[in-house]
């Protein structure tokens, strides 16, 4: 579906894109015209996307892209169907071309288009505290509740029998029924995804979103970035402890528990029922399978599979890391 939070202002044409990344090219296809671009899972025909790590090999096969911004030594990996576009550096060439599809990714400014709930249809339908502000073509379903000085910014859509707290801002997020977000969270804002430069680091567009399923409750203080490409997602009937930072692109499957002052880094993936320690880390474009218990203050670093129990920094399984603490 189209993105309910950012314009796109596609298509663009291929020869355009060339001109952006200063490329040259002689193919005949020049006056093609790009429709969006999007991570290897998600694009589509004529699409363009990036490839710049041998850990998504399994991805890129399989892709739907017509384009693919990528290097020398990844280009093979892709199918016959995408045409690879060589760039120097991947990841900077995906953030130029990201802030031409999508300009208004660029800054993460406030929504000024909020008013209070008192002059918005939703005065006489949601139970709601002082000083609340409440964006565009804002959705909030039946029985709900927001606490004091919350901000719900705009295009943001919550479900039936939701609370928001006190003092939280929503935004670039999707919220479905039955969830609690508890006071001083922050929901949707852009996350902490950037590239190293000596006089001015780049910041890269999140163009992604949140997505919080059924049955979830978000605790006090706690933040959870939007996506960078993909959307993050918080899976239905999880429960996050307080002071919790989720980072962009972040998914975490259905009947999980975790608790306070956990950090899980950028694009790692968690999958069902997984019950995780107070401050515990967990790095990030990482997998971790089902059914993992990850022990309280633990380090993980790589990759853990289903139905594991791991301890300690680094994080490993729990009976080597007992038997190695006698």
């Amino acid at each position: 579906m189209p993105n309910p939070f950012f314009n796109n202002c596609g298509p663009l044409k291929y020869l355009d894109i060339l001109k952006i990344l200063n490329i040259k090219d002689d193919d005949q296809i020049k006056d093609q015209e790009i429709i969006d671009i999007k991570d290897l899972f998600a694009a589509e025909n004529n699409d363009i996307s990036f490839f710049h790590s041998k850990k998504y090999n399994d991805i890129a096969k399989n892709t739907k892209a017509s384009f693919c911004l990528t290097t020398q030594t990844l280009k093979d990996y892709l199918p016959s169907s995408c045409k690879p576009i060589i760039v120097e550096n991947v990841l900077i060439s995906t953030s130029h071309l990201t802030s031409m599809f999508y300009p208004d990714s660029v800054n993460d400014n406030f929504d000024d288009t909020v008013t209070d709930i008192t002059n918005t249809k939703f005065k006489d339908k949601v139970k709601f505290g002082k000083n609340i502000l409440v964006g565009n073509n804002v959705t909030i379903g039946s029985n709900c509740s927001i606490g004091h000085n919350s901000i719900i910014e705009k295009n943001v859509a919550i479900g039936d029998n939701c609370s928001i707290g006190s003092n939280t801002i929503i935004r670039n997020s999707l919220i479905k029924n039955n969830v609690k977000i508890l006071d001083n969270c922050v929901i949707g804002k852009h996350g902490f995804g950037f590239f190293p430069k000596k006089n001015a680091n780049l910041r890269y567009p999140h163009i992604g979103y949140i997505i919080i399923e059924d049955n979830c409750e978000i605790g006090c203080g706690s933040t959870i970035d939007r996506g960078s490409m993909s959307n993050t997602v918080i899976g239905k009937n999880t429960y996050l402890d307080n002071q919790i930072h989720i980072a962009h692109n972040v998914k975490i499957g259905e009947n999980s528990i975790i608790a306070g002052q956990v950090g899980i880094a950028g694009s790692s993936i968690l999958g069902k029922n997984i019950r995780i320690g107070g401050q515990a880390g967990i790095s990030g474009h990482l997998r971790i399978g089902d059914n993992v218990e990850i022990a309280g203050g633990s380090g993980v670093i790589k990759n853990i599979p289903d139905n594991s129990k791991v301890m300690g920094y680094p994080a490993k399984n729990i009976r080597e890391f007992l038997k190695d603490n006698k």
